[in-house]
């Protein structure tokens, strides 16, 4: 299968090069530091599932280099999609099908404003997993997985296809029976998760091991799956207490790519995870003051990033 991964940091690069190592034809589009290591020494993976290193088919800044191919992973993050989208249409033909691995609930529908409904899936995955220098990606750990789904519910052959090709790859992939409910899921998860990790400055295991601050996370939880129901996407509430215990497995170091960003002063996708509770919240007419709160702690530093506040002076 051709495939293209547009943005091939930490998550679209595990997951390239885990489609490279078992023979598929990869195209890598990167860009900068990490672009030039690729194009030298190859695609690196250490971590939880190893150590190895792939070389993709192509590694360019140019999507129109690589032309069209039957699959685009999109790796960007979730507040580079709507340019990614129109920088990646020399990758999209009659046959494309493009899979979002966004966090957040919204990717999917820019893409599919932008490209059509008719050649994007629904998607997302579980890993932690970060850029440790150019070139090289760190798996800290989770188990690989990408759920994905029509955005209409239909059960297709396309589906079925890029099933078997990841699970060729040794990466776990599942259909969704409900890609919304499934995105709404991992939503309730992630926005919560990076938001009080951000604020709080620490991994997933302090925050549960410390009561005030895993009282936080349940409850700024129970505001998503609020918003959720009002929206009318029909997410359990055990998805509330199966995500913290999804959290209780992960490694006690673990952080949010969000969190991560924002600690290291870099832009993050805040507006698109606890910014997109509040924001789709008063669609709704839910009353999120938790996740408000930590929008409103938090926007401060984003701002700081993306030089919207003017930087400190040096005392």
């Amino acid at each position: 299968m051709r495939i293209a991964v547009f943005g091939s940091g930490a998550v679209g690069g595990y997951f390239g090069a885990r489609l490279l190592r078992a023979g598929q034809a990869v195209s890598l589009i990167a860009r900068g530091e990490h672009l030039r290591a690729i194009q030298a020494t190859g695609l690196q993976v250490s971590g939880a599932s190893g150590e190895f290193t792939v070389i993709p088919s192509l590694a360019t800044d140019n999507p129109a280099e690589v032309g069209e191919v039957e699959l685009v992973l999109v790796g960007v993050k979730a507040w580079q999609v709507a340019e990614a989208a129109e920088l990646m249409r020399p990758l999209v033909g009659k046959s494309t099908v493009v899979l979002p691995l966004q966090n957040g609930v919204e990717a999917p529908f820019q893409l599919a404003k932008a490209l059509g409904e008719e050649v994007v899936l629904g998607g997302l995955c579980q890993i932690s997993a970060y850029l440790a220098a150019p070139g090289k990606i760190h798996h800290v750990g989770i188990e690989p997985t990408i759920l994905f789904g029509e955005l209409d519910g239909r059960q297709t052959a396309r589906l079925e296809m890029i099933q078997s090709v990841f699970e060729q790859a040794g990466v776990r992939a599942q259909i969704a029976a409900d890609i919304q409910v499934a995105l709404w899921d991992k939503f309730l998860f992630i926005a919560a998760f990076s938001a009080v990790g951000a604020a709080s400055r620490v991994g997933g295991g302090l925050i549960l091991q410390t009561p005030p601050t895993r009282q936080l996370l349940e409850e700024v939880m129970r505001e998503i799956w609020m918003v959720a129901r009002a929206a009318g996407v029909p997410l359990p509430a055990e998805a509330i207490g199966r995500r913290l215990s999804f959290i209780e497995q992960m490694p006690p170091q673990a952080m949010a790519s969000m969190a991560r960003d924002l600690l290291e002063g870099r832009p993050s996708e805040l507006e698109q995870l606890i910014g997109a509770v509040v924001r789709i919240g008063e669609q709704v007419e839910v009353a999120t003051p938790l996740s408000r709160a930590l929008y409103a702690a938090l926007l401060p530093q984003e701002w700081l990033a993306r030089r919207k506040l003017p930087l400190p002076e040096p005392q």
